[in-house]
């Protein structure tokens, strides 16, 4: 062949190598329309993973509410695969939610203080019912960049169970606006800024303030636990929940544990205020709630972690890098396998030089994690409830100035959160407890509860043995209509519920209908026919009273009756207001009390029927027997020892506290 065919040749087959190895590489390229595979063999989305940020907004309004408007605006902007859910129960919080599509969630279905601020265990459980590759928990005044989502996409494909935490910078003025859409900001002249620029120029005008309460903490949603242990009854943004779980995780080894501050563009706006330090009133409450929590459960609280040893995510030349401050070494995936970068002939010298500087970088900020394990809850000197009575009483009291209370000591603890978890599932948030004891006091203390101790109860109340007819069970309900009274005199109106005395509605607009002058009380009778208001049979343990001269006249008289006898307070209140056998009786279901003037009302037992009425206890399901009959609530009494009584409530199912989380039990309803 001549030297030109033979170069046609050559060429000729050089193409034909050349497509079938462009052939060959395409076959072997995975498909549009297949899914895509993480390194651990779960589906990854090829836009990234979904990202669900939960946070806790106080009200929306003022200069608070607009910093919070920008720091969440500022996340749905970064991509359209980012849920944020806000557990609140204001209605500011439902009214901004509005305006956006279903990418911003209202949820009140977790456990709140009675001053509304949620609590970070039932939080974090309510966050496990969200169905997303990576949870993260944000201060709802802290803005994001958009270098957290290509963080978080860079993270879902670690071949690890991680947790993350990462410190935003303070900056107390923002130069700059974000766009109606948050999907990028503008300069005065409504320019966009760029990336770059905005970064650099929030850097120099903010500065580290590591806070336990504006940590940012994320983990892949679909892993290990983050802790073993049970989280306590932290108030979010108020104690040292972060740290808690931080310590946790890193002691438990179930995840690794590292510190993206580096990583993450976050900027907390710490505008300044002329507010005090010190703090009172509400907020107050809250605080030495916390206290408390340290005071009662002391140095247990954390075990021994050395934050300043975690584990740096670094960005360097394009690439995320872990640094280990202990070891020095520098890793591509973190806490297994590690390579130190900087020891080894593994990187050109170029690249060496590049991973140091971006290391002196990390190691020149080191001081910014000065926290350590002990010591975190100090107990003040005095941990007493900063409200009155008389404080509580004008916070909570509804718009005619009603009250529900309950009187409880320790032994009772779990039947008394049952009660109020029903309560909180009701919506209704004008209730008080009265601790008759101070261990009590210190419990609802940490649930978040209105309460305050009576000085006059009794002291020596037994755990296992205060049932009815007992000398422990005649000195606690003395102490109850004592309690009654006084809230009384100080004008409000009282429903005294016991703990045991389950709801199914609220019943006070059905008897605050009766009007003044009138006590209206369960019935204790059990035959199903004839009168219901016979002797001895007015139940002290559920009765609604008006504020009036009349009510105040003849509680005085049960009170001191009650004082002087031998029995429970229940035989006072029929003797002295239905008259000894009953010599005040007006029909079958009436009382009038000659002195006072007072009517006595006995309530229809289907509607408020007590543990002996009709077998209800007895049935099959309780619930559904007491729907047919149209019960507002049924009295778990008729029945002797504490244990038998949580024992019939439980089984029947109409018990709402979980005892092991010490958490009211969640719905599945999520409200927009």
């Amino acid at each position: 062949m001549k030297p030109s065919q033979m170069g046609l040749c050559s060429i000729w087959l050089s193409g034909l190598m050349l497509i079938a190895l462009s052939l060959y590489a395409t076959q072997k390229l995975p498909s549009i329309k297949q899914p895509l595979l993480s390194r651990r063999g779960h589906l990854r989305h090829p836009v990234g993973p979904r990202i669900t940020i939960f946070t806790a907004p106080g009200p929306f309004s003022g200069s608070a509410g607009d910093r919070q408007r920008v720091a969440i605006r500022s996340w749905l902007g970064l991509s359209p695969r980012i849920t944020v859910v806000m557990f609140s129960q204001d209605a500011s919080a439902v009214s901004f939610a509005s305006s956006f599509d279903s990418r911003l969630i209202v949820d009140a279905d977790v456990d709140f203080t009675f001053l509304g601020t949620p609590f970070f265990h039932s939080m974090m459980a309510r966050s496990r019912s969200f169905g997303s590759d990576i949870s993260v928990f944000v201060n709802p005044e802290t803005i994001l960049l958009p270098d957290f989502t290509s963080s978080m996409s860079f993270l879902h494909e670690l071949d690890q169970d991680w947790l993350l935490v990462a410190s935003p910078r303070n900056i107390s003025y923002l130069p700059f606006r974000l766009s109606d859409d948050g999907t990028h900001w503008l300069k005065e002249s409504d320019k966009r800024v760029k990336m770059k620029e905005l970064q650099e120029i929030l850097s120099r005008k903010s500065q580290w303030s590591p806070s336990d309460g504006k940590l940012i903490t994320a983990w892949n949603s679909r892993g290990s636990p983050l802790h073993t242990g049970t989280l306590p009854p932290f108030l979010y943004g108020k104690g040292t929940h972060n740290h808690w779980v931080i310590s946790e995780a890193l002691s438990s080894h179930l995840r690794f544990v590292f510190d993206a501050s580096w990583t993450i563009s976050s900027y907390f706006l710490d505008y300044p205020t002329n507010q005090s330090n010190d703090l009172s009133g509400r907020e107050s409450w809250e605080y030495v709630g916390n206290s408390h929590l340290g005071a009662l459960y002391g140095s247990s609280l954390f075990r021994e972690a050395n934050f300043s040893s975690l584990v740096r995510l670094m960005k360097c030349s394009g690439r995320y890098l872990f640094f280990d401050p202990v070891s020095y070494a520098v890793s591509r995936s973190g806490g297994r396998n590690k390579v130190g970068l900087l020891e080894k002939k593994i990187l050109h010298s170029w690249r060496k030089k590049k991973v140091s500087a971006c290391v002196e970088t990390i190691k020149s900020s080191e001081g910014m994690w000065n926290w350590s394990s002990k010591n975190q809850l100090k107990a003040s000197a005095k941990l007493d409830f900063p409200f009155l009575l008389e404080s509580l009483l004008s916070g909570i009291a509804d718009e005619n100035k009603t009250i529900v209370l309950t009187v409880a000591g320790y032994s009772y603890k779990d039947m008394m959160m049952s009660w109020v978890c029903r309560m909180r599932h009701l919506k209704i948030t004008n209730f008080i407890i009265c601790a008759l004891d101070r261990e009590t006091y210190d419990f609802a203390i940490l649930q978040g509860l209105p309460v305050f101790r009576d000085s006059s109860a009794p002291r020596d109340i037994s755990f296992d043995n205060c049932h009815f007819g007992s000398k422990c069970f005649q000195r606690v309900t003395k102490a109850k209509s004592r309690i009654v009274l006084k809230i009384l005199k100080l004008g409000y109106n009282v429903l005294l519920s016991d703990v045991d005395v389950y709801w199914f509605k609220n019943p006070v607009p059905l008897l605050s209908s009766f009007g003044p002058s009138v006590l209206a009380a369960q019935s204790d009778e059990y035959n199903k026919t004839g009168p219901i208001n016979m002797p001895r049979r007015l139940n002290s343990g559920f009765y609604f009273v008006f504020s009036d001269g009349s009510t105040v006249a003849a509680m005085e008289k049960v009170v001191k009756h009650a004082a002087t006898s031998g029995l429970s307070e229940q035989p006072s209140f029929y003797d002295m207001l239905c008259g000894e056998g009953g010599s005040n009786r007006v029909g079958d279901n009436m009382c009038k009390e000659p002195e006072t003037n007072l009517t006595i009302y006995f309530l229809d037992r289907d509607l408020f029927p007590n543990g002996a009425y009709e077998g209800l206890w007895e049935k099959r399901n309780v619930r559904e027997a007491c729907s047919k009959m149209g019960c507002l609530v049924i009295h778990n009494n008729w029945i002797s020892g504490r244990r038998k009584k949580l024992e019939r409530q439980v089984l029947s199912g109409l018990w709402e506290y979980d005892i092991s989380t010490r958490m009211c039990k969640q719905s599945s309803k999520i409200s927009c």
